[in-house]
């Protein structure tokens, strides 16, 4: 009996150590970006601090092995279950020391479990188990824990719990098996009732924060949005957060702000109206991303339009501004218009799995801040997406700014180029974001920008469209390859710029 309790424990050390490695990795890409870069560094220290946890265990006495078992059980527990708390507050209150705090509690929680499965194997071979049964039983369970939140993150706790819960749980976890140990062990052990009482004492914390969680998380946010959050969801895709501050609505994924209510106008009507003015004739339309329905709010205004697909990625998005009052206000209530058909889907694999064609494309993608995003703004998509383009149809890709982000900027508009579209490239002035920017593309048709439009602006008009079609010196163009989806070199350009920006 004390055999199987000693390899179950293997199963919830693995699902825990696991599940702290996960934490981190998606914690840091969401506030740092770079996914690949994150989870790449994040793994590598991770692994190497299992060895170096590994390495330590030989110098635990065997009298010891179950008592420095419990005691790690502990430490990984507090430190592992505090761990996506303690780094959420650091970065929204103090974001110097976020990347040295991250680093250290990796570190720690890896080193502490590189030891935990040496110490059960050492348990279990002084209990007279056969070698090749040892082996085999723990890393058949230390896999299984390993799969089983691989699996159990992504699908259920990263989207129903959030992350900072998530920690606290599987500091539980530890602590559990820590009691466990310590319950069935009680004789093999000295100062039982010492270890008892520590063990209670990290649980209670544990569980406070758990209970608690949604407010360190408020506590966060607030620190790092400064403005009253109305409503913040984590889905298995990103962190949405929409703040409040007098009149001024904000959405920010993953940090990153998406719009401001106060010139949202301005940055919409740019995109959408230099596509839909100069096309009387266009009634089919097709929005990827755009999530939040103010684009769609431009494109119902024109009364040809008979039918629009709307295809987001994120249930959780079209959900909020479908159903929240303030957003429904904010886009007009454009969900529920009967010419709208959202699809909750991949963008890329929806193209590739349909035939539709449309009279003009709006691509309103977030910036292309992680290779998950990249391969959005990469030849191959463009190239599906002009596959559903009428030859004389339009359509426009938001592309971050091409005076913060120049090098970026100028290899969309490459990109483009490459899958045979002719590019016009715009940009407009938007307070929230500065100065931002566009590329109209097409397949045949020859544009001339607007000199006056249809239906009534409150910022686009002959001069301010005039200018912008025009760029300054500071914002011509520069000779850029294209993205291509093996190397996504949009996501290098894109991080340099603004690595040049953000202080």
């Amino acid at each position: 009996m004390n055999k199987k309790i000693l390899i179950l424990s293997v199963f919830v050390v693995a699902s825990c150590g696991l599940a702290y490695e996960l934490i981190a990795g998606a914690l840091s890409s969401y506030l740092l970006g770079d996914s690949i870069l994150q989870f790449s560094t994040i793994i590598g220290c991770y692994l190497f601090a299992m060895g170096v946890g590994a390495h330590l265990s030989k110098y635990v006495r065997d009298e010891d092995v179950l008592a420095r078992f419990v005691d790690i059980e502990l430490a990984v527990g507090l430190v592992g279950g505090l761990s996506a708390a303690l780094l959420f507050l650091t970065f929204s209150w103090m974001a110097a020391p976020f990347r040295t705090l991250l680093y250290v509690m990796v570190f720690l929680v890896g080193a502490f479990v590189g030891m935990e499965v040496p110490l059960v194997m050492r348990a279990l071979n002084a209990r007279q188990t056969a070698f090749n049964e040892l082996v085999s039983r723990v890393l058949t369970f230390d896999y299984l824990g390993a799969l089983a939140v691989s699996l159990l993150f992504p699908l259920v706790l990263a989207p129903y719990l959030g992350l900072v819960r998530t920690g606290f749980l599987f500091g539980m976890l530890n602590v559990g098996v820590a009691l466990w140990t310590i319950t069935v062990f009680r004789t093999e052990l000295q100062n039982v009732a010492g270890r008892m009482l520590r063990a209670a004492s990290v649980l209670c914390v544990l569980v406070f924060g758990f209970a608690f969680a949604d407010k360190l998380t408020y506590w966060g946010e607030h620190g790092l949005f400064g403005d009253e959050i109305v409503f913040a969801t984590t889905t298995p895709y990103q962190r949405l957060v929409i703040t409040h501050w007098k009149d001024d609505l904000r959405l920010y994924i993953n940090g990153n702000l998406q719009f401001s209510s106060r010139d949202e106008y301005r940055y919409h009507e740019a995109l959408v109206h230099p596509v839909l003015q100069p096309l009387p004739w266009a009634k089919r339309v097709l929005v990827l991303g755009g999530g939040d329905g103010l684009a769609l709010r431009e494109i119902l205004r024109y009364p040809q339009i008979e039918h629009v697909t709307l295809v987001d990625l994120d249930p959780a998005m079209t959900g909020a501004f479908s159903k929240r009052e303030e957003l429904v206000k904010l886009n007009h209530g454009s969900f529920s218009d009967k010419r709208v058909r959202v699809i909750n889907a991949d963008a890329a694999i929806w193209l590739e799995q349909h035939d539709d064609m449309f009279d003009a494309v709006i691509v309103d993608f977030p910036d292309p801040s992680s290779f998950a995003l990249g391969k959005l703004y990469s030849v191959p998509f463009y190239g599906m997406v002009k596959k559903h383009l009428a030859a004389n149809g339009l359509m426009v890709v938001q592309s971050t700014s091409p005076f913060f982000a120049p090098h970026a900027y100028w290899t969309i508009d490459a990109t483009l180029r490459e899958v045979g579209l002719k590019t016009y490239p715009y940009h407009a002035y938007v307070p929230s974001f500065g100065e931002w920017g566009f590329i109209l593309a097409t397949p045949q048709a020859e544009y001339k920008a607007p000199t006056s439009y249809r239906l009534p602006m409150r910022y686009l008009n002959a001069d301010t469209t005039r200018e912008m079609f025009s760029f300054p010196p500071d914002m011509q163009r520069l000779p850029m390859a294209p993205n291509r989806l093996n190397t996504q070199s949009l996501v290098h350009e894109f991080e340099q710029d603004w690595r040049r920006v953000i202080r």
